[in-house]
């Protein structure tokens, strides 16, 4: 069921993307990754079965997942994304991706429904984040996989206080980075059995992270004033080495977790 709440930022996350959906179906950091790479190996014992992408986006999941995948379902809570990657989906051939819309916190699956579900870059973005993985968990078959992908929050609060600020000054309709330890424990209590929980980081040019978004010039002065004010540490532990801030250390983080039989 959807609250007042999760409306309220469904339409916040549509304003914020919808006008930016061909930018995140071209954007080469979306479309390429390691951690797409690694989606491929831990998809392969699952060929042949039905797959969410839970916050689809621009659709890259999708894509990666549809040569393995018997049907991929893309769902995503935003018109506009949905028709860039169902077009895109379309001109690559791949007409067993369907596209569905949905919130990750009132998925409109039945139970069990799903042999694999994969989320990535979009759980930052859920107003109810122990939600979201409960329903993950409901629409996933017994022993069914599920795999996060998302930018991840700093254990230290200082790093962590600076990171989330930037973040929320370039869009709007971020909620939160969750730390790896926050993962781990939300899953947990979900009812997942965790195989597989590790860190990363991706260097970003940081003009192209901001353009992506069309971050308001007012907001981008202030995300570089504030990475220049803060103390060197906290610069370091962010990646960023210049005072043109060219470009800038994102924390990641890839889980692997099965609902039990």
């Amino acid at each position: 069921m959807m609250t007042q709440t999760h409306a309220a930022q469904a339409a916040h996350i549509e304003q914020q993307f919808g006008s930016r959906a061909d930018a995140y179906v071209r954007s080469d950091v979306h479309a390429k990754g390691a951690d797409l790479h690694r989606l491929v190996d831990v998809l392969e014992p699952y060929r042949g079965g039905v797959m969410l992408d839970l916050g689809c986006g621009g659709g890259h999941v999708s894509f990666t997942a549809a040569p393995l995948m018997q049907h991929v379902v893309a769902c995503d809570l935003s018109p506009r994304m949905l028709e860039a990657a169902g077009a895109e989906a379309a001109r690559r051939g791949l007409h067993h991706i369907e596209t569905v819309s949905g919130t990750a916190e009132a998925l409109p699956f039945a139970d069990h429904h799903f042999d694999v579900v994969a989320s990535r870059y979009s759980a930052h973005h859920w107003p109810d984040f122990e939600a979201g993985l409960r329903q993950a968990y409901r629409v996933l078959k017994p022993g069914g996989l599920a795999v996060f992908m998302d930018t991840a929050g700093f254990p230290d609060a200082a790093a962590d206080t600076v990171l989330q600020s930037i973040e929320l000054l370039r869009d709007p309709s971020h909620v939160r980075n969750r730390t790896l330890g926050e993962w781990v424990a939300g899953l947990e209590r979900a009812g997942f059995l965790i195989e597989e929980a590790r860190s990363d980081t991706l260097i970003m040019d940081f003009a192209a992270w901001l353009a992506r978004m069309a971050t308001p010039s007012v907001h981008e002065a202030s995300i570089r004033a504030l990475l220049m004010g803060v103390p060197q540490s906290i610069r370091v532990r962010l990646g960023v080495q210049d005072e043109a801030i060219s470009s800038w250390a994102v924390p990641l983080v890839f889980l692997t977790a099965h609902r039990t039989a």
